[in-house]
């Protein structure tokens, strides 16, 4: 028989607060994959509407498969323009 204390709250062991991390980790993965794929849904249905017939990204996309190289400069100008602004 012991005749030391019973400690009613002991400490966690190095085993527990490594099993408490893990769980917190893969909540915290779990939210942010539930966050993306919300994010990928939204933007997928964004570009899906913007690709119908007649409006601007169906457009952009007609202007670049008639001329390539002509929208492939006026992307360069863009990008320098931004750049320089920076």
């Amino acid at each position: 028989m012991s005749t030391e204390p019973f400690d009613e709250n002991p400490q966690p062991g190095v085993t527990q607060r490594a099993i408490d991390t893990a769980t917190d980790i893969s909540r915290t993965v779990g939210d942010v994959t539930g966050a993306l794929r919300v994010a990928v849904d939204r933007l997928s249905a964004t570009i899906e509407e913007a690709s119908r017939p007649g409006k601007a990204l169906s457009t952009v996309s007609t202007i670049t498969r008639q001329a390539p190289l002509a929208s492939l400069f006026v992307a360069f100008l863009v990008g320098i323009a931004v750049a320089r602004r920076r």
